[in-house]
């Protein structure tokens, strides 16, 4: 550091000369650091604008993510809603077929039980109670059954008729009356031919 008082005394040349150097090399390292600072504050302001785009990127960011946040949390809402939706839909689907196999199953039931009714009623009809054939042989029913078809043509009718009525698939059919009906309508036939 110089003295000033120094300075404003000195006389000599020289002591001028070296405080003019001196004062010389002082400003240019002012101006150096003055520069030095400038570029610092240029560092700063370029890196406080850096820092408020990035800040400004992420507070959209930030604003996006929570719209899209809010976005899927909605469309979550929505498909648990729909979820539990369908889930009552199914059960009350899945209650309703099980309420419809329990009924087939009841149907199917009083269906074998009066099948089986039918059948015996059908057998004790055709047996009697001693377990004997009630009509014999069968020509005397068959011959009922055929009485007065005595052409060809209401021979044919009477022979549909009674498949309609007899056949072992209709509720009322009878197998062994069908192989009867059908000796029977093949013998009128041949007896007419």
């Amino acid at each position: 550091m110089i003295d000033w008082e120094d300075v404003l005394n000195a006389t000599d040349e020289d002591d001028l000369k070296d405080v003019k150097t001196w004062l010389f090399q002082e400003n240019m390292r002012l101006q150096q650091e003055k520069a030095s600072l400038a570029l610092e504050r240029e560092d700063v302001a370029k890196e406080k604008q850096n820092l408020d785009a990035a800040l400004d990127k992420f507070n959209t960011e930030r604003s996006n993510f929570k719209d899209e946040m809010n976005l899927l949390n909605h469309r979550s809402a929505m498909e648990r809603q729909r979820l539990k939706e369908e889930k009552v839909f199914f059960e009350k689907k899945l209650s309703i077929l099980q309420n419809g196999f329990l009924q087939l199953d009841l149907d199917r039931k009083r269906l074998e039980r009066e099948r089986l009714l039918f059948e015996n009623e059908r057998d004790s009809f055709y047996h009697g109670r001693s377990g004997m054939n009630f009509f014999g042989d069968g020509s005397d029913v068959v011959g009922l059954l055929f009485r007065n078809a005595t052409n060809p043509l209401t021979l044919r009718k009477r022979y549909k008729d009674l498949m309609k009525i007899f056949h072992p698939d209709n509720i009322a059919g009878d197998e062994e009356l069908v192989q009867m009906i059908n000796k029977e309508f093949s013998r009128r036939k041949r007896e007419e031919a």
